[in-house]
């Protein structure tokens, strides 16, 4: 039999009666509803044979879809209605569901595009930002370079290009000072993040709406200035937002305010809150009140405007009232402040001693230079450079120069003075003539500096001369003929008429006594050679090209008496002078004593000064050359009619060259000089003085005779002397065992000079030794019998090469001054 047909459940209908019998109810055979298309009866196979039936099905339901029948079913909900465009009706309830479901996709939308977007993209540009520190951007914050005398006096300070600007370390700006440019520019800078979203969006508000001002916090602004980047971008402002905040992770906020206040502009060419302190109230900033403060807080924003007094002041009332409001100020406080009156413009002059002259000051910087400080470096870090330059020394120099052009009436006198320290190789004192002279048109212009001009140093040079032949173990009890007009390699020399003439058997150190010109021809020519001269002159501290301007000469012997291509600077001279006075040590001569950054860390000092014995390896022949130097040069003071000063050994040497004469001179100006020296030293002081003129020109002094170097180098020199060592201890030179034959051990009788000169084609008259004249001057020489000084029409002629000295000789350029 087959099995029994289930039961529905209670409340379901049975929807199929036993096979074979009609439909229920109104349905009838023959109008059963036809199946959809493409529908196949399930097979019984389907689910009762393998398990898978339905719960609750009927095994012999046949599986047509009968949702066909569902119209004309009670039980079944109706289908939904639709509209004219076939739409869905939706009820009010459906309709505020999808309402609601809109807004919510729409707001993730935003939410996505304004917030997580940009979210991911400000983290990513937080790790690709650099931020600047205050390191980095020192570059770009120039500062004045300040200079100190050897008392650490300021001299005087030098602005860079974009104006003055003093940096301040983090803990030295003061509360009210940041307080009022918290109240100027932003009141939330302790508190914020490196911006301000309110204030950003005030900053849109206010553009939108035509009003001023921005959203930048103090940390942007920072940003902005310290990268040099005020572009108008989107991306500008995207990046600064990233910075500002990376900077405020990094850095602490006083770090922050310290570096902001270092590198913005308060107007005045004042950079930093220091130097607009100094700018407007000529005091530090550590010493501001509120109101001063308040004033200089408001300038920020218009720092173009600093003079013009009502922007000023309503400025200063706002940042006035705006620290009462953020309680860092009483009211009561406020009542009492009024509009501080700032210093005049350009008023704030720092006192110096006024011992920076042009010329130091580029000495300087040409010495720092030539280290790998060049001005760039020297702004950017503040530097301070401690010079050598003492005020007493400069104070002397000047003095000194002044005095010995009184009274002189020859427009073509020029001079100039410097002293060095033999102790340390320092400049004591440097003059090389006026800062302003007139140009043709009678307008001022800066000076020519002829302490750093290159000239023939005459007899001077014969300290060179001596100290190459005690180099080869010649010493002062050697002897020469010191006759007048002898003929030596082929040209005839003469000396300075009788009083510098000692006869055939003249000692070394009586011919530098007197200056023999013969004697130290002679020794160059047949002994030393060129070379060693030229040497010994670079071993003592003349500088020839590319280190210095000096040449020296020696493919002829003329650099024996100082003349032809041989060319030395005073300065050169000074140096050289004071190997002797160190006893024989040499120190390289120098302006920088030290040099610090303005954080006062230090860049180097005297300690890195070159220093090591001058004319050996061994130090204590370097001083037995440089003592038997000095025992030479000690009588020619007295010789010279000069006086060391009281209590004070000294030594030294003149010197003169010859003016060239050209054609259509007078007689005289055959006797003329064109350059004239004295230098000299005790053990604390060396100093070089040059009285000349520039080029080859014929000078004179008040009574229109020749000057010579004891004339007006000479006295310049003893002024000096005496006006820097009064008061100070007595000094003696050491003693030294002699060299060679020991001048004491000879014996020589100085020859009277021949009435007649040796024979010559063009003889030369020497000049009177007058008493109150020196008795020695330079001459050139000549070959086959001619005198070394050019005749009539001839001009002096500079050699284009320098096989020994380095260096290529030229005449020194005309130039006023």
């Amino acid at each position: 039999m087959p099995p029994r047909r289930a039961v529905p459940p209670p409340g379901q209908r049975d929807r199929q009666g036993p096979p074979g019998s009609p439909p229920q109810g109104f349905r009838q055979p023959g109008n059963r509803p036809v199946p959809p298309p493409g529908r196949e009866p399930d097979l019984i196979t389907h689910h009762a044979h393998n398990g898978t039936d339905d719960f609750g099905r009927d095994p012999y339901d046949d599986g047509y879809d009968d949702a066909a029948f569902n119209e004309f079913a009670d039980d079944v909900e109706p289908q939904d209605e639709l509209d004219e465009d076939g739409k869905k009706v939706l009820t009010p309830a459906q309709r505020k569901k999808r309402r609601w479901k809109i807004i919510r996709r729409v707001a993730y939308a935003f939410v996505g595009l304004f917030f997580v977007v940009p979210a991911i993209a400000f983290v990513i540009t937080y790790f690709l930002v650099d931020v600047p520190t205050p390191e980095s951007i020192k570059s770009l914050q120039n500062q004045p370079i300040t200079y100190y005398d050897a008392s650490n006096q300021v001299m005087g300070r030098e602005l860079p290009p974009g104006g003055d600007r003093q940096l301040l370390k983090p803990g030295e700006v003061p509360e009210v000072v940041k307080h009022a440019v918290y109240s100027a520019e932003d009141a939330t800078f302790e508190t914020n993040s490196g911006f301000d979203v309110t204030g950003i969006l005030r900053a849109v508000f206010n553009q939108v709406t035509g009003g001023q001002g921005g959203g930048s916090t103090i940390s942007q602004q920072y940003i902005k200035q310290a990268t040099q980047n005020d572009a108008p971008t989107l991306t500008r402002k995207w990046t600064e937002l990233a910075k500002s905040f990376k900077m405020n992770n990094q850095q602490s906020k006083e770090e922050i305010i310290t570096s902001y206040l270092n590198i913005v502009y308060f107007g005045r060419g004042a950079n930093g809150i220091q130097a607009a302190a100094k700018a407007y109230f000529n005091k530090d900033a550590k010493d501001l009140n509120a109101s001063e403060a308040s004033l200089l807080a408001g300038l920020i924003q218009g720092p173009g405007r600093s003079e013009n007094q009502p922007y000023a002041q309503k400025r200063w009332a706002y940042v006035m009232d705006q620290m009462v409001a953020n309680k860092w100020l009483r009211a009561d406080e406020r009542a009492t402040f009024q509009y501080p009156t700032p210093i005049a413009k350009n008023a704030n002059k720092e006192q110096n001693s006024g011992k920076l002259t042009y010329q130091v000051q580029q000495r300087i910087k040409d010495e720092l230079a030539a280290k790998g400080y060049d001005e760039n470096k020297l702004f950017s870090s503040g530097a301070k450079i401690y010079t050598t330059i003492d005020p007493a020394a400069q104070d002397a120099a000047e003095k000194a120069t002044a005095d010995g052009m009184k009274g002189q009436t020859d427009e073509n006198l020029l001079n100039a003075l410097v002293a060095v320290d033999p102790k340390t190789g320092g400049v004591l004192a440097y003059y090389g003539g006026p800062e302003l002279v007139k140009d043709a048109n009678g307008k001022d212009q800066i000076g020519q500096d002829r302490a750093n001009q290159a000239r023939n140093p005459g007899s001077s040079v014969k300290a060179f001369d001596l100290t190459a032949f005690l180099k080869m173990g010649k010493g002062l009890g050697e002897t020469f003929d010191g006759s007048n007009n002898r003929v030596l390699g082929g040209r005839t020399v003469r000396n300075a008429g009788d009083s510098a003439s000692c006869g055939k058997d003249c000692t070394v150190a009586k011919a530098m006594e007197i200056s023999a010109n013969t004697v130290f021809y002679d020794m160059v020519l047949n002994v030393t050679k060129p070379s060693r001269v030229a040497e010994a002159a670079k071993e003592a501290g003349v500088k020839v090209a590319p280190e210095g301007k000096s040449v020296l000469y020696t493919d002829d012997n003329n650099i024996s008496l100082g003349g032809g291509g041989t060319a030395v600077t005073p300065e050169d001279m000074a140096a050289a002078y004071a190997s002797f006075a160190s006893g024989g040590t040499y120190h390289e001569q120098h302006f920088v004593a030290k040099l610090t950054n303005n954080q006062d860390e230090v860049e180097f000092d005297q300690n890195n000064i070159k220093t090591n014995p001058a004319f050996a390896d061994d130090a204590s022949k370097s001083q037995q050359i440089a003592g038997n130097v000095t025992e030479a040069l000690v009588p020619v003071i007295d010789h010279s009619k000069l006086k060391c000063p009281s209590g004070h050994e000294c030594a030294g040497k003149t010197g003169t060259q010859q003016y060239t004469a050209k054609a259509g001179d007078p007689s005289s100006y055959n006797d003329r000089n064109a350059q004239t020296w004295m230098v000299g030293y005790t053990p604390s002081v060396s100093a070089a003085v040059w009285v000349g003129g520039d080029g080859n020109k014929p000078l004179h002094d008040p009574k229109n005779k020749p000057i010579f170097g004891a004339t007006i180098a000479g006295p310049t020199w003893q002024n000096f002397m005496n006006l820097y060592l009064k008061g100070k201890p007595a000094e003696k030179f050491d003693k030294v065992q002699a060299i060679g034959k020991d001048v004491n051990d000879v014996t020589t009788t100085q020859s009277k000079p021949s009435e007649t000169p040796s024979v010559t084609t063009t003889p030369t008259t020497p000049e009177s030794s007058e008493s109150t004249e020196p008795s020695e001057t330079e001459t050139s020489t000549s070959r086959s019998g001619r005198p070394t000084r050019p005749g009539p029409g001839e001009t002096p002629t500079f050699p284009l090469g320098n096989t020994g000295g380095g260096g290529v000789a030229q005449p020194p350029g005309a130039g006023p001054g």
